[in-house]
């Protein structure tokens, strides 16, 4: 008997997830036409990580950190996404992208979902070379992002202080000392030019 065909659950996948592009972030296009979705950040970040490659603290396979990126956000379907400055939100937040994560990549055949699961976890735990310089350019992002908006939509709007905001990206070293040397900067400039509460 031929093993079962998985395009049918490969194809229901690709489907589901196309909801990405419904969950929008605290984020602004630099434009400031609208709300960043998620499905666009996941794309930033991939190429992000292809141009910033060289910055990383270690020899990293590229393929896997590419695939962290365009998977790392798909829980947010189901569990929304958090803004990561509201402590109240955040509560319960891993048991709910956790549920989210089950539901999501158990769509897809067994194997590829659990490889799938894998990554994310991977990605959520920061403890291989891959995972910590993913994690460092999703914090970048919204870091570059807030600095070429003035800091209106995700810092000022919120109250959110510089010492937040360092504390909240300090793990950006541990992908890339280079990145968070950068991001530093960012962060003491903004503070300069009233984008940022110090």
């Amino acid at each position: 008997m031929p093993p079962p065909d998985p395009l049918p659950e490969q194809i229901q996948f690709i489907v589901a997830v196309d909801r990405l592009k419904q969950v929008f972030r605290r984020s602004r296009l630099t434009d400031d036409s609208r709300w960043e979705n998620d499905a666009e950040h996941s794309w930033h970040l991939a190429l992000m990580a292809v141009v910033l490659h060289e910055h990383a603290a270690s020899e990293v396979d590229l393929c896997k950190v590419l695939t962290m990126h365009l998977i790392h956000d798909l829980v947010e379907i189901d569990a929304g996404d958090t803004f990561a400055y509201d402590e109240e939100a955040n509560v319960g937040k891993e048991e709910r992208e956790r549920a989210a994560a089950e539901r999501i990549f158990g769509l897809l055949p067994d194997d590829q979902g659990d490889c799938l699961r894998r990554l994310w976890e991977e990605f959520e735990a920061r403890e291989t070379p891959e995972a910590r310089y993913a994690a460092a350019l999703d914090r970048l992002q919204p870091l570059i992002l807030n600095y070429h908006m003035d800091g209106v939509t995700g810092w000022r709007r919120h109250g959110v202080r510089a010492p937040q905001v360092v504390d909240r990206n300090r793990h950006i070293a541990e992908g890339s000392p280079t990145l968070w040397e950068f991001a530093r900067r960012l962060i003491a400039d903004s503070v300069k030019e009233g984008k940022l509460e110090g």
